[in-house]
């Protein structure tokens, strides 16, 4: 068999955020959630039921990620998992379908909608711990920056097929640029923005392909034994009893969990919060989408390469400064209101600003996600990169109820939208403060 060369290396890499890219932009934030939204018919059930279901999934990759992280840097397997995983974010997406207005079952939706989100979020873990072998330290953080860069583009152009070929307007059943639905799908049913599911799941399985081409590991000459899991509990119980004397790993991992989190609940409940508060179409919500995509896209780039130039750790900064401040500002956005300056009724303002948020909210994310990768390669043992990338799946996942869940408390306890998402600010006030004990080089620098 040729060779693969490092450059076809690390595009397989790549397509792996195009591939997956759209479960986030599509399922979770610009499409789905907005129609949960609208099915509901009440903005405050349909976040609170969002929140407690993203949740429920997070305690699920929180339990998970660590342990399967151990038994993959022992074993010396990754691609295994990425194919068992693979096969729940395909048929998670896909059952979503199902969701028909008429007949709606919330626990059935936020069921395949979680499955769906474990396979996406653990598949990641062991596609980022390959992020090292891919080039020189130097070149890490550009290597990361494109990768989220082109998984961004991906989700970017899946976003805009929806939206001007399925994505029907409930008053007219037409598209966004006036057709009607393909393959006889009914807008009456709302099977154009149902069909998200079932794309969903096409788009991945014809573009993880490259991937799977292109991105080897050793071939096996066993299969993962009781021994293997056994010795990798142990593993997993030395690194967890011993992060205390590691304090800018420690730090890292309680920082990027609290900043994570503030950043799913943000992607999450962004455009609930719109459809709620501003009472937006799904075509002012692609609309959103799209500017969030290209924002976070064009800055994925350039921390990329702020990232190889300045280190990590100020990058990260700035972008959990950049998302503290879109929040805040969503709490000063109404349809009567902007930043305390009273608008006529039927102006655009409070939606301009709104787009303006979500640009905020893109830039921040993009280059939040890349770089946050690239610190986790300098916290982690090379020879346990796996294992590392678990824990920091598992910092990810161990409070991820804490943003939804404490959106859907507040939300609920108040009934208001805009009150409800209050505790993504504090999140981010405690992960800057983390930061501060976190050396840009890990302990080794100590």
């Amino acid at each position: 068999m040729a060779e693969i060369s490092a450059g076809k290396r690390i595009w397989g890499w790549y397509f792996f955020d195009w591939a997956s890219q759209p479960y986030s932009t599509l399922l979770i934030t610009f499409t789905f959630g907005p129609y949960v939204a609208s099915v509901l018919q009440d903005g405050s059930r349909a976040q609170a039921a969002w929140g407690f279901g993203i949740g429920a999934a997070g305690v699920v990759m929180a339990v998970l990620a660590p342990v399967l992280g151990a038994i993959a840097d022992r074993t010396a397997r990754r691609l295994p998992f990425i194919w068992l995983f693979s096969a729940f974010y395909v048929v998670g997406s896909a059952m979503l379908w199902f969701a028909a207005p008429d007949d709606f079952n919330l626990i059935n939706t936020m069921f395949f909608f979680g499955l769906g989100m474990v396979g996406m979020e653990l598949a990641t873990i062991f596609t980022n711990s390959m992020l090292p072998d891919l080039g020189p330290p130097e070149k890490t953080g550009r290597i990361s920056g494109n990768g989220w860069a082109f998984g961004y583009s991906g989700g970017l152009i899946a976003l805009v097929i929806m939206l001007l070929f399925f994505m029907e307007d409930e008053a007219t059943g037409r598209t966004m640029i006036g057709l009607t639905l393909p393959f006889g799908l009914d807008a009456a049913a709302r099977e154009g923005t149902r069909f998200v599911g079932p794309f969903t799941a096409i788009w991945y399985v014809v573009f993880i392909v490259p991937f799977f081409l292109w991105v080897r590991e050793p071939r096996a000459t066993r299969k993962i034994s009781g021994a293997d899991i056994k010795g990798a509990l142990a593993d997993l119980a030395t690194s967890l009893r011993t992060l205390p004397q590691r304090p800018s790993l420690f730090a890292y991992l309680g920082s990027s969990m609290l900043y994570r989190d503030g950043l799913n609940g943000a992607y999450a409940f962004g455009t609930i919060f719109a459809a709620g508060v501003l009472d937006w179409t799904v075509v002012q919500t692609g609309t959103f989408g799209i500017l969030a995509i290209i924002a976070g896209a064009v800055c994925a780039l350039i921390g990329g390469r702020a990232d190889d130039r300045f280190g990590p750790k100020p990058v990260i900064i700035a972008a959990v400064l950049t998302l503290s401040l879109a929040v805040i500002a969503c709490l000063f956005i109404t349809r009567d209101q902007v930043f305390g300056i009273p608008v006529v009724p039927g102006s655009s303002l409070p939606d301009i600003a709104f787009y303006g948020i979500g640009v905020m909210i893109g830039a921040g994310g993009g280059v939040l996600q890349s770089a946050s990768r690239t610190m986790m390669v300098r916290q982690a043992d090379p020879e346990r990169m796996t294992e590392a990338f678990g824990l920091y799946g598992l910092a990810g996942k161990a409070t991820s109820f804490l943003a939804p869940l404490s959106i859907g408390a507040v939300t609920a306890l108040t009934g208001s939208q805009q009150l409800g998402i209050t505790p993504l600010i504090f999140l981010f006030a405690l992960a800057l403060f983390l930061l501060r004990y976190v050396r840009t080089d890990g302990d080794r620098a100590a």
